[in-house]
């Protein structure tokens, strides 16, 4: 069996005219933590909306392994067709519906499975016990941090093998963005794999398995992301040499 879930090649993907993504290739193993970091416009979320669906790849391959190893093609398909296989995303804003509870919510993300959504409810609530309390409360009313966990549940609720994560900490306050970094870790300890871009780099490195430097639309760096988290030429880049800056999103 093939240890690899995603497979990047070659990826070329824009918006209009402009190419942001000038020929990226990441892969990601089954159960692993991957982090993309890099500069502001280096293509870190627009990968992960080209890998979902939500921008159209002009050029290279994006293939979801399944689990004998066979690769399912994913250019072309829509997002819902992409959730189908396995692959959900949490986008970085607008990824709760507000105006509907915490259980409308988690319904929504099980049409996909519909026909499971007692085991799914079952499932993510036993995984995120603090949400039990909130099931009839707004989208609305909740904290940032708590509709970060909402929108990653609802992401669950589809029972994916892999989950893209989009700068889950942006807006958050400090305290905050740690507990979303241990909820991602959390997540990953159940057995779902993440691919996550994050602005706070330091943090990100510190909770991935792998990483991915992306600059200017194409790889800069890669490796075990505690080699990289050591790299002195990513600390002087990317880290600021002895201090706990973030690359900006």
């Amino acid at each position: 069996m093939s240890d690899a879930l995603l497979s990047v090649r070659e990826l070329h993907a824009g918006y209009g005219g402009e190419d942001i993504l000038r020929g990226v290739s990441i892969e990601v193993r089954r159960g692993a933590f991957v982090a993309i970091i890099g500069p502001n416009g280096s293509g870190k979320s627009t990968l992960l909306k080209t890998v979902y669906g939500l921008v159209p790849l002009r050029r290279g391959a994006i293939e979801l392994h399944d689990e004998a190893g066979t690769a399912a093609s994913l250019a072309g398909k829509r997002p819902s067709a992409i959730t189908a296989l396995g692959l959900n995303m949490v986008p970085q804003i607008a990824n709760v519906f507000a105006e509907l509870s915490v259980l409308e919510n988690l319904e929504i993300g099980c049409l996909p499975v519909r026909h499971r959504l007692a085991e799914r409810l079952e499932s993510v609530l036993a995984a995120l016990p603090l949400l039990k309390p909130m099931l009839r409360k707004r989208a609305a009313t909740l904290s940032g941090g708590q509709r970060q966990m909402l929108a990653i549940a609802r992401a669950l609720m589809s029972d994916p093998r892999l989950l893209l994560l989009d700068e889950p900490s942006a807006g958050l306050a400090p305290r905050v963005q740690d507990e979303v970094f241990a909820l991602a870790r959390q997540v990953n300890a159940l057995g779902v794999t993440i691919l996550m871009v994050e602005q706070k780099a330091r943090q990100c490195l510190t909770i991935a398995d792998q990483a991915y430097v992306l600059e200017q639309g194409r790889n800069r760096l890669e490796g075990p992301a505690a080699d990289l988290l050591a790299d002195p030429e990513v600390i002087r880049l990317y880290l600021g040499a002895g201090s706990r800056s973030a690359v900006p999103g």
